[in-house]
């Protein structure tokens, strides 16, 4: 028997589980068993910090299953993600991509920060210094198990859980290792491996990832490297997890092929223009040839639990992060290049306490301090264009000090053997102390001013605030219930709160005509409500939702930020998993929405009741898998993108694709294993991203069809 997306449903998957009263300590082991009910007992543990029983959680919650991430040996993060339901991850170049789950796919600066990526509970960056591309440092081709919470989780996680939480398992050590060799197109070549021991009381394990690609377009190959390490020890009632983790990537980046005069320069083609993406010719040219991307970081976390009584035990996790990345912005008319990097020291904990046998409380505070530095610099030399005066030299030069305490209290109960409401507050107290090092308002670095085509002194593009000190204050709330009304089905609900306190950049990195300080977090809240059942064959949940999102940033046609900005979003989404027979598994995962503006701005298009630009309503992933012999798997996946609008005036459109993966594994041996796959089997012309701004369409094309193959040992 196997299972994908949210099962773990195989034997046993990252994070060893201690239970307690039926909650179990923390994150370490994740069974799937049998209990005295009869249903199957899923445990998952990113939508509370606290492993619970899927059949009886209140909320959506998705699981990628140890399995699944095998078969797959995803290089992207779109290879491995887009399997769980009402998720789709845009590739756009090298490691670069664009999420959404329940949301159009964002985009621009009010873009970073709208998902939050955690390892092991614990964010990859800090809340603000976020970054669209944030799912590229993630170790998911050997994750253990990967959870996807859909819609707002403030509540439990704080800044940016807005529209969605991926929460990435590692593995717990073992004695068992692995190696694997995989070859692809475009001289893809990625090497992994796993080495581990365990021994009396403790583990230790490694991990690492190399993939190195010369890129389906011009001048665009990159070089990616991932590790990680863990330690685990237990002694008593003591557990203790050690995990640090590693990210370098160096990439010659390729932007989009924009239609019309936009990209003469560059190709010829003969495809009207909003079909320019069926042009490999044009798709393979790389009109940014010198954009690119260095970007590394390390991430140090140790989780201390302790079982205080038979009522009580906390948890305690003290982090350490760095990151830092230099690229330029060759999506700009400056093409400046961009210095930023951030470090971090924080801790997370949690004192679980059973006051009765129907009723839990889980409560701690989370704090985290960061000091986080930019600068933006431009080689090229004075512009002046459509009244914007662009200098060559530094546009931003700051510092920025920021430190976020965030106490919460969680709480469950169990009205009676088939009924339970859960509920959590948490308050967020954020605050910035930003200093620029350069002269302040818009004048250049120096004090100078710009000029215009005339000689004529002109303010500079670029605002500089002066120093300040900014301060956010956030509540968010869930309430929830669960109402099992058979042993294997369960009918779920949850109101829900998000917000997004704003990014350094938004706050500090202005242009001129913007009014300083006006910003405030985003805001949104969720209704959901949903049936799930879990049985040893069938796995489904049908889940309907709306949110309405308010404090919406973005930037408008003319380059300057919108902050008062108002969404709607509402759909609904259904995943099922079913075993037709110990040989055939069946796997489909569907999502359907509707995100809309529910505000003016007639300078971009935007008119109430529009719908956001790159925002599919249709959504759907199948995946049909045999086992034909006992040593042999064929998984056939059809992956399907549905049509969408370029622009907020709703005036262009794509039409949307249909995919084709199909995927083989032998195993030869105890030992050895063969594998392959072949994406985009019916060579569909595609545009993996696609939008209309500045007049022109704008696409990065789909990958031809390409075939991997590679091997992997295990001992």
């Amino acid at each position: 028997m196997y299972k994908n997306s949210y099962p773990a449903y195989l034997s046993y998957c990252a994070l060893s589980l201690t239970s307690l009263s039926g909650i179990a300590l923390a994150d370490d082991d994740i069974k799937i068993e049998q209990n005295n009910s009869s249903h199957t007992e899923v445990i998952v543990i990113t939508g509370s910090r606290q492993a619970s029983d899927l059949l009886s959680f209140a909320g959506n919650v998705d699981r990628i299953s140890t399995e699944d991430i095998d078969i797959v040996s995803a290089v992207h993060p779109s290879d491995i993600l887009n399997r769980a339901t009402g998720v789709h991850i845009q590739t756009n170049n090298g490691m670069e991509s664009l999420p959404s789950m329940r949301s159009p796919v964002l985009t621009g600066p009010g873009a970073a920060g709208a998902f939050l990526f955690l390892e092991d509970g614990i964010a990859t960056r800090s809340a603000g210094f976020a970054n669209n591309n944030g799912l590229s440092e993630l170790n998911l081709a050997q994750a253990s198990e990967i959870e996807v919470i859909r819609g707002p989780a403030s509540a439990v996680y704080g800044s940016n859980a807005v529209h969605g939480v991926i929460n990435v398992l590692t593995k717990a050590p073992s004695d068992e290792g692995d190696v694997s060799l995989l070859f692809g197109p475009n001289e893809r070549v990625q090497l992994q491996g796993t080495l581990g021991r365990e021994m009396d009381q403790q583990g230790v394990s490694g991990n690492f990832q190399v993939i190195d690609e010369e890129g389906y377009r011009d001048d665009s190959g990159f070089t990616s490297f991932k590790v990680n390490g863990r330690h685990d020890y237990e002694e008593g009632v003591d557990k203790i997890s050690t995990l640090i983790s590693g990210f370098v990537l160096d990439q010659d980046t390729a932007g989009f092929i924009s239609s019309g005069d936009n990209g003469s320069d560059c190709y010829s083609s003969d495809y009207a223009d909003g079909n320019l993406y069926q042009d490999r010719n044009a798709m393979e040219k790389n009109c940014d040839d010198d954009a690119y991307r260095k970007w590394s970081s390390l991430r140090i976390a140790t989780n201390w639990q302790r079982l205080l009584s038979a009522k009580t035990h906390f948890s305690i996790t003290p982090y350490f992060r760095v990151n830092q990345m230099e690229f330029r912005q060759h999506y700009l008319p400056s093409k400046a290049i961009e210095e930023n990097s951030h470090y971090s020291v924080g801790v997370t904990s949690n004192y679980y306490w059973q006051l009765e046998a129907n009723l839990a409380l889980v409560m701690g505070i989370d704090a985290e301090w960061t000091e986080g530095e930019l600068t933006q610099t431009q080689q090229k030399p004075d512009t002046f264009s459509f009244g914007k005066a662009r200098q060559q030299g530094t546009h931003y030069d700051y510092e920025v000090e920021a430190s976020t305490i965030a106490p919460y209290i969680q709480a469950d109960w169990q009205v009676n053997d088939i009924l339970k409401f859960t509920g959590s507050i948490r308050f967020d107290a954020t605050e910035y102390r930003y200093n620029n090092l350069i002269a302040d308002g818009t004048t250049k670095a120096d004090g100078s001013s710009c000029v215009n085509n005339s000689g004529e002194a002109t303010p500079c593009l670029y605002l500089r605030p002066s120093d300040s000190d900014d301060h956010f204050n956030n509540t968010s709330t869930k309430l929830g219930f669960n109402y099992q009304f058979a042993d294997d089905t369960a009918l779920f609900g949850a109101w829900s709160q998000g917000f997004r306190a704003p990014q350094t950049t938004d706050l500090y990195r202005l242009q001129n005509q913007q009014v300083v300080g006006e910003i405030d977090s985003e805001e949104i809240s969720s209704t959901e409500i949903g049936v799930r059942g879990v049985t040893d064959k069938f796995h489904y949940e049908a889940v309907i939702y709306t949110m309405t999102k308010n404090n919406v940033f973005f930037r408008d046609a003319s380059g300057l930020n919108v902050t008062d900005g108002k969404t709607s979003h509402q759909g609904l989404e259904l995943g099922v998993n079913y075993d037709f027979t110990e040989n055939i598994n069946l796997a489909i995962n569907y999502s359907y929405g509707e995100h809309e503006y529910e505000f003016d701005r007639p300078s971009s298009g935007v008119v109430k009741g529009n719908e956001i630009d790159t925002a599919p309503k249709n959504l759907a992933n199948t995946r049909l898998r045999w086992l034909p012999t006992t040593n042999t798997t064929l998984e056939l996946e059809w992956l399907h993108m549905g049509d969408y609008f370029l622009d907020p005036a709703n005036e262009h459109k794509y039409k949307g694709h249909n995919l084709w993966q199909l995927r083989g594994a032998v195993q030869i041996n105890r030992h050895v294993n063969l594998f392959a796959r072949i994406e985009n089997l019916t060579d569909e012309k595609y545009a993996s991203r696609a939008d209309y701004a500045f007049g022109s369409y704008r696409f990065f094309g789909g990958q031809p069809r390409a075939i991997h193959f590679g091997v992997s040992a295990n001992f």
